[in-house]
C-alpha cells in the first residue's frame, strides 16, 4: 500500500527531496496544535502554581508540566521532520529522527501510566493505610497537647513539602519512563548501525519497535477504562456535593484514553506510519498518507492531551480558608470519640472522608 518503505529522505516528492505538500501542510498543522496545547498547558500551570504557592507538585501540576513537555517535543519532531527531510540530515535518517519521534511518545504515555498509577491506589486502598490515617491523626492531637519546641519546624518542613507522595506504583512509573528511554536509545544505535552492510534490517527494527509500542498503548487504554470503571462505581456509591462532577471526569477520561489510544495503536499497527515514510506514486498516495499521518497523531496524542487539561482546569481552593475549619473539627473529634464511637467506626469515617477530599483526577 506504499506504507512499507524504510524511513528515507530521497522518497520522491516535489521540490527536490523535501516532503509533499499535503504531507507538509499535515505536519505544519500538528505543529500548531501541538504549540497550542504546551502553552495552553504551561499558562495554567503558572496559573495554578501562583495560587496555591503553599503546595509542592501536586499531581494537577505534574500533569500539565508532563502534558506541556510532550507537546513541545512534539512540535521540535514535526518541524524537524520537515527541515531534515529538505536539508538531508543524514543523523536523521538513521537515528536521531527515530529518538526525537519516540521521545513525545514516552512522554505521553508516562503521564497516562501516572493516571493509571493513582487510579490504581484509589481502587486498591488497604485498611493498613487507614490505620497509618488514625494512627498519625491521634499523633496530631498528642502533640497539639505538648509545647514541643520543634514543632514549628516540624509544620514548616510539612508545608513545604507538601503535594504528591510518591508510592511504590509512582516510582515503577518513573522507572518504566527511564527504562523506555534506554530501549529507544538502543534501537537508534542499531538502526544506526544497520545502514552499513550488515545483517540489521532497520526497517524491521522500526516495525517491532512501533508494534511492541502500539501493544503497549492498546494494554494502556483498556486499562484506564477497566480502572476507570471500577473507581466510577466506588465514587458512585458515595454522595458528596463534588461527587458527580468527578465522576463525570472519570468517566470521560477514560471513555477518551480507551477510544484514542486503541484507534491509533491499530491505526499504527495496519499502516506503520509513525516510522515509515512512504512512495509518492501518486498524487493519491500522497493525500492518502498525509491524511493518515494526521489521525494518528491527532487522535493519538493531541485530542488525549486537551482533553486531560479540560478536565484539570479547575483552579484549586486556598487552604488558608479551610484551617481554622481544621483545627475546630480535630477539638470535636478529641472531646467525644470514648463515648460514642469505637475506633472502627473512625477508622471507616476516616476512610471515606479521604476518598471524598481527594479527587481522582
Amino acid at each position: 500500500m506504499g506504507l512499507s518503505v524504510m524511513f528515507n529522505a530521497t522518497a520522491a516528492g516535489d521540490g527536490g527531496g523535501c516532503l509533499p505538500m499535503p504531507i507538509v501542510a499535515a505536519e505544519v498543522a500538528l505543529a500548531v496544535i501541538d504549540a497550542s496545547i504546551s502553552a495552553a498547558a504551561f499558562v495554567q500551570l503558572a496559573r495554578i502554581h501562583k495560587h496555591d504557592l503553599q503546595n509542592g507538585w501536586t499531581r494537577q501540576k505534574i500533569f500539565h508540566f508532563m502534558i506541556g513537555l510532550c507537546n513541545i517535543v512534539f512540535v521540535a519532531y514535526f518541524v524537524s521532520t520537515i527541515v531534515a527531510t529538505c536539508e538531508k540530515w543524514l543523523c536523521w535518517v538513521h537515528g536521531c529522527g527515530f529518538v526525537l519521534m519516540a521521545s513525545p511518545q514516552i512522554l505521553l504515555l508516562a503521564s497516562f501510566l501516572l493516571l493509571l498509577s493513582f487510579w490504581v491506589d484509589l481502587c486498591h486502598q488497604t485498611s493498613d493505610e487507614d490505620e497509618e490515617d488514625v494512627a498519625s491523626h491521634h499523633e496530631a492531637l498528642l502533640d497539639r497537647t505538648k509545647n514541643k519546641p520543634g514543632i514549628c519546624a516540624v509544620d514548616l518542613r510539612r508545608r513545604c513539602c507538601s503535594g504528591v507522595q510518591l508510592g511504590s506504583r509512582q516510582k515503577f512509573v518513573i522507572l518504566v519512563l527511564l527504562l523506555s528511554f534506554v530501549v529507544t536509545i538502543a534501537f537508534a544505535i542499531l538502526i544506526w548501525v544497520g545502514r552499513g552492510e550488515n545483517p540489521i534490517d532497520s526497517s524491521l527494527l522500526k516495525r517491532v519497535y512501533l508494534d511492541v509500542f502500539s501493544v503497549v498503548v492498546i494494554v494502556l487504554g483498556g486499562a484506564l477504562a477497566c480502572y476507570g470503571a471500577s473507581l466510577f462505581s466506588k465514587m458512585s456509591k458515595v454522595r458528596s456535593e463534588t461527587g458527580s462532577s468527578e465522576k463525570r471526569k472519570v468517566a470521560s477520561l477514560a471513555a477518551v484514553s480507551l477510544i484514542c489510544f486503541s484507534s491509533s495503536a491499530i491505526l499504527a499497527l495496519v499502516t506503520n506510519v509513525p516510522v515509515l515514510l512512504y512512495w509518492y506514486s501518486t498524487d493519491a498516495d500522497i493525500i492518502y498518507n498525509a491524511a493518515i499521518l494526521f489521525m494518528y497523531y491527532f487522535i493519538g496524542s493531541s485530542i488525549p492531551s486537551g482533553f486531560v487539561l479540560w478536565v484539570m482546569r479547575d483552579i484549586p481552593h486556598r487552604q488558608t480558608v479551610e484551617r481554622p475549619t481544621h483545627s475546630r473539627v480535630v477539638t470535636l473529634f478529641r472531646d467525644r470519640p470514648s463515648i460514642t464511637q469505637d475506633p472502627q467506626w473512625r477508622t471507616a469515617v476516616t476512610s471515606s472522608n479521604k476518598a471524598l477530599k481527594s479527587s481522582p483526577i
